[in-house]
């Protein structure tokens, strides 16, 4: 065990997750079969495999490697690093220099000799992490910035409590991109102090773009314009909708009740699991600049932006449009039917 409750996987579990991920198995199915989280599932096929491949018996090998490596003792540690140590006391005793500066000061002064150099994050969990007592007490009152706090993981798991089913555990056939009626969804914001905002709903096949007006922020709000733009789509084309951890899909039980859709967030701080939500909202901003206050913006004029939008050639779709692919999966036709229309 190497941390308070947690037990490493061992041989026969990381056999057991070959099988079942040879077998198309859910990160969450195959953590119930072993009485673990689809977190450490999906943590374990990335660290010791691949996208394509996972091999229990070369998994345990790599496990095995790594764990060999002690890890690099924590830098400003009294019995590592009794010099630098020193020079961060004085340069905050004496000195009164920030975290940041002494850091900076430390680069420039021995640009060779990275073994004396410490982050000015470093410094401010040097001090957070000292005993109760007087130095400690010392060196908080020295600091101008009491470095943010971070918060407990425990906290951050029930602030999210509301969230299912992660990314992992989307079916594959979403991520080719062939098979229609699979959504990434987000909230474009706008003049900061302004409440409302743009739902983005995006059809990963075609491409189509919806814009949905959301006088304000909240879950219900978000809820209810996503659900009125959705209800317009065919009910076959409405199999995922993929949304980053924001609180505005908090209702998101209530979405697959009303409209079928089975709704998956992405990892923390992961925007490169929904690229094509991303790059839209980037091309959004030329008509919907940051600062721009939303709520004078009608549905009429979002919807004007989206067909624009939506009429654009897409080298992605062999030159044809959003709309002309939409046009031809809607027909029945398959994908690459839909972008030959293109040539």
């Amino acid at each position: 065990m190497n941390r308070e409750g947690f037990e490493q996987l061992n041989e026969r579990e990381r056999e057991r997750i070959a099988v079942g991920l040879a077998r198309g198995e859910s990160y969450r199915a195959i953590g119930r079969a072993l009485g673990r989280p689809a977190s450490t599932v999906s943590r374990e096929r990335r660290r010791n495999g691949s996208k394509d491949e996972y091999i229990g018996c070369q998994a345990q090998r790599l496990a095995d490697g790594r764990a060999h490596h002690p890890r690099r003792r924590r830098k400003l540690r009294p019995v590592v690093d009794n010099w630098l140590r020193s020079v961060v006391l004085i340069q905050l005793r004496r000195r009164r220099r920030s975290p940041e500066q002494i850091a900076a000061d430390l680069k420039r002064c021995y640009p060779h000799e990275p073994e004396r150099w410490v982050s000015h994050q470093t410094i401010y969990t040097s001090i957070r992490i000292l005993p109760r007592g007087e130095l400690k007490r010392e060196l908080l009152s020295l600091l101008r910035q009491k470095g943010k706090p971070r918060q407990k993981s425990t906290e951050a798991a029930e602030s999210r409590e509301w969230i299912h089913q992660l990314i992992h555990d989307r079916p594959l056939e979403v991520e080719d991109r062939t098979i229609p009626g699979n959504f990434e969804g987000d909230l474009l914001i706008g003049k900061a102090k302004s409440p409302a905002a743009v739902g983005v709903l995006l059809e990963r096949t075609s491409r189509r773009l919806w814009l949905a007006k959301l006088e304000r922020r909240d879950a219900y709000t978000a809820y209810r314009g996503f659900a009125q733009k959705l209800k317009t789509i065919e009910p076959h084309l409405r199999k995922t909708l993929t949304y980053d951890q924001g609180s505005e899909m908090a209702e998101h039980e209530r979405l697959t009740k009303k409209l079928d859709i089975q709704v998956y967030f992405c990892d923390p701080h992961s925007p490169w699991q929904r690229a094509g939500c991303e790059n839209t909202n980037g091309l959004l901003r030329d008509y919907l600049p940051k600062g721009m206050d939303l709520a004078d913006v009608t549905q009429a004029a979002l919807n004007r932006i989206a067909f624009e939008m939506n009429e654009r050639p897409r080298k992605t779709l062999n030159w044809a449009t959003p709309n002309q692919v939409w046009r031809e999966l809607l027909q029945g036709h398959s994908f690459e039917q839909a972008v030959a229309i293109g040539t």
